[in-house]
């Protein structure tokens, strides 16, 4: 077994293991592999192990990596992941390559994707990016304001808007990291109670390398790690 499969299957059983503790199961939490630290033939050894969902910071990299990924398998396509800040002038770049965007945190971000999603013929999903540790480095719309920024996204024909996303503090207090995500939990029951959206409302992304075990326990979907899978 080479260091990226065991690293993957130490990382499942971390999973299954906290989905036991918290009544969860481990189907619940789709894995997204974050490439930005792995070499191209670390990602194809990833798609030979059969997983789909991945994950880029930047728009280029993006590009790039898939592109060098084509190259290496022609498999069944893959579902990119787009989960760092994304700028207005690469949304037309970005959006036909990924299946989802995590981090859309303003009302004007979210109309070019609607507006370039039309022009592609598509409905792009999009999860809306919170600061829930009110942080001021942090991107992410202000925890007060993720309700009235949601029913505004509702509202656009060329996106459906599946859920919440956030950063976790980085940190090594795992009280601050809790409090962080389970104000999100909060936050995305209270959304998905209201009739601000529909059914597709159903995805909570947060957790990484440094902190997934918590996000399981408070409620996450979507796990984003790299580190602990390409880390040398």
């Amino acid at each position: 077994m080479t260091n990226v499969a065991a690293r993957i299957q130490q990382v499942n059983e971390k999973i299954a293991a906290v989905c036991a503790r918290a009544g969860r199961q481990p189907g619940e939490v789709t894995l997204i592999i974050v490439t930005k630290s792995a070499t191209p033939d670390q990602i194809k050894e990833v798609l030979d192990l059969g997983y789909r969902d991945l994950g880029e910071n930047r728009v280029q990299q993006l590009k790039k990596v898939s592109e060098d990924i084509e190259t290496l398998s022609s498999k069944t396509p893959i579902n990119w992941h787009m989960i760092g800040h994304l700028q207005r002038n690469k949304v037309r770049t970005v959006l036909p390559m990924i299946t989802m965007v995590h981090s859309v945190d303003t009302l004007r971000l979210a109309e070019e994707i609607n507006a370039a999603a039309e022009k592609f013929q598509t409905k792009t999903r999009i999860l809306l990016q919170v600061n829930a540790g009110e942080e001021p480095q942090k991107y992410g719309v202000p925890v007060g304001a993720a309700i009235h920024l949601a029913e505004q996204f509702e509202t656009m024909p060329n996106v459906q808007l599946c859920g919440l996303m956030t950063l976790g503090p980085l940190t090594h207090d795992s009280g601050a990291i809790r409090a962080c995500f389970a104000r999100m939990r909060e936050l995305f029951m209270e959304i998905r109670s209201s009739r601000v959206v529909g059914p597709h409302f159903n995805q909570l992304s947060m957790g990484m390398s440094h902190d997934y075990e918590i996000a399981i326990e408070e409620g996450a979907t979507m796990l984003r790690i790299g580190s602990a899978i390409f880390a040398s």
